[in-house]
Formats: structure tokens, C-alpha cells, sequence
């Protein structure tokens, strides 16, 4: 916990020095902006080609080709899910959540894209429709489909509940998913999840401590988020055992309802789309 008062007494010029304006770190002007009218306009005559439906404090992998959509949906009730992505043909190229933060902003909506890890650097899936886009920022700094959290995951927990065992928190469920999708031991799936996309989930930062918070999702039955998968993807989805995150996680007691991913091949590709190439740095660094 942050001390709420400091240990040293501010300088003389203190003022000044809080009072510098900001700098965006990455400018993203010079990023290609993805043309969303035309993958929504792709959408029409597409056909649904698969369906997974991720049980309550579960997780399930799925496939999902390049120039193809896929849509998160809540079914039954407010539910948030923790979202990992793999290139399909090389599971070391995976969903980089720390870039894709540092491009986009601390929470996702239509137009921002999920990025690769290094070397490799390149977008893995836009997000094409957001129903939840209405929310914005609340007053609290709270907003939705945030890239800041990590997953709930059995290691804090034994650590904040002093030696406690729970299997089926997010990083467990993947880890599970993952094993039985790609036939892995256990402990070599693990190693391959990652930092999530907290799909639905709603978070921010409180002012005065900057510690990451939770509230109630808004996300209700009908409300999805839907993607352009860039290249081949395996993807897996947990339905957090926290439910809409309204009061914990890594919860036997939290309401929780499963999430249904859906699939869907276009009648023809978005036009002049093409599955976007590896990074091109060079990879000398300097040498």
C-alpha cells in the first residue's frame, strides 16, 4: 500500500516541476488506421463456421483463420472474460498486451488493434464492433476491455490468502485450455500464457493510491465484442470465476454465467485487405 502522506517535503519549485505538460510516448499517427467501414461492410452474406461456449469459471480454446471475424457474447448474464491470443502456427508469437497499452490506451473499443509479441511485432486482431462503446470513461476513471490487468491467477492468491489453493482462476483455466487444445504437460502450457485483453471487465486506477480497481461490468446478455482476426489464431477465453467482477475474483460464491464465441468466414475478404507481414527491423540491435 502507497504511504498516503510523503516522507520528504516538497522543493521550492515543486509546482513548476508537476506542472509540465505531458508527451505522449508513441504518437500513432504514422499507424496505419484500419478502415472499419470496410471490414463491417465484409460482414454481410458471412456465415458462422464454428461456436464454443465457455463454461462459468472455465476456459475453451478456438481457431480462427485469417480474414475471418469473431465475436465474444455475453449469453446469460453480466460476465467478464480474460482473452489470450496465439499465432495458430507458432505459439511464441502471442498477444502483447504491455505494446498494445502503450499504443492504444489502457482500455480497447473499436478500431484498436492486438499486437504480437517481439520479434515479430505486428497486429493480430482489430476490433471491429463494440456494444459497449457507450461507456467511456465513468467518473471514477473506470472504462471497459482494459489491457492493464494480468489475469487473476493461483500464485497472488496463495500469496494474499496466506497458502490458499484455487484452480480455477483465469490463468489456471488458459493454462488447462491451452494443454488440452495443443496436447501439453501442464507445466509447458503454462509457460505459454500471457497478459490478457479483460474482455467486459470495467477498471481503472483510483486517484489518490494508483491501485487497479474493479467494478460491477456493465456488460449485459446480448452485448459483444467483435474482432478481425490479421492472421491465423488460437485463441482461448476464461469465463472469470469473479463473475462481472462486482465484488471479488478467484471466487467459488461470485455469480457467474458462461460467454459464447462465435466464428464467421466472410463471402469475400475486406477489400484490399492482406494479412499483415512479420515486424521489419532488421534484428541486429546494433551489432
Amino acid at each position: 500500500m502507497k504511504p498516503q502522506s510523503p516522507d520528504h517535503l516538497p522543493p521550492a519549485d515543486a509546482a513548476s516541476r508537476k506542472a509540465i505538460s505531458p508527451v505522449i510516448c508513441y504518437p500513432v499517427e504514422t499507424l496505419p488506421k484500419p478502415d472499419l467501414a470496410g471490414y463491417r461492410a465484409a460482414r454481410e452474406g458471412w456465415q458462422k463456421v464454428a461456436e464454443v461456449l465457455v463454461p462459468a469459471r472455465d476456459a475453451r480454446c478456438f481457431d480462427v483463420p485469417a480474414g475471418h471475424f469473431f465475436r465474444i457474447t455475453s449469453v446469460e448474464g453480466p460476465q467478464v472474460g480474460d482473452l489470450n491470443l496465439w499465432n495458430a502456427a507458432n505459439l511464441a508469437e502471442r498477444f502483447y498486451s504491455g505494446k498494445t497499452r502503450a499504443l492504444h490506451g489502457t482500455h480497447l473499443s473499436s478500431g484498436d488493434r492486438m499486437w504480437t509479441s517481439h520479434p515479430y511485432l505486428r497486429p493480430m486482431a482489430t476490433i471491429t464492433d463494440d456494444t459497449l462503446d457507450w461507456y467511456g470513461f465513468d467518473a471514477f476513471g473506470g472504462a471497459v476491455h482494459d489491457v492493464i490487468g494480468t489475469r487473476c491467477d493461483p500464485y497472488t492468491h496463495n500469496l494474499l490468502s496466506h497458502g490458499g489453493q484455487y484452480h480455477h482462476c483465469c490463468h489456471s483455466n488458459l493454462t488447462r485450455a491451452l494443454a488440452d487444445a495443443r496436447g501439453l504437460p501442464l507445466d509447458q502450457a503454462e509457460g505459454h500464457v500471457h497478459d490478457v485483453l479483460n474482455v467486459f471487465m470495467c477498471t481503472g486506477f483510483t486517484r489518490d493510491t494508483g491501485q487497479y480497481f474493479m467494478k460491477a461490468s456493465p456488460v449485459r446478455p446480448g452485448d459483444y465484442l467483435e474482432f478481425f482476426a490479421e492472421i491465423d489464431l488460437l485463441g482461448a477465453l476464461s469465463a472469470c470465476p469473479g463473475g462481472d467482477c462486482s465484488s471479488e475474483h478467484s471466487s467459488d460464491t461470485a455469480a457467474c454465467h458462461p460467454l459464447l464465441v462465435e466464428v464467421f468466414r466472410p463471402a469475400v475478404p475486406p477489400t484490399g485487405w492482406v494479412s499483415p507481414p512479420v515486424n521489419g527491423y532488421d534484428g541486429s540491435h546494433g551489432r
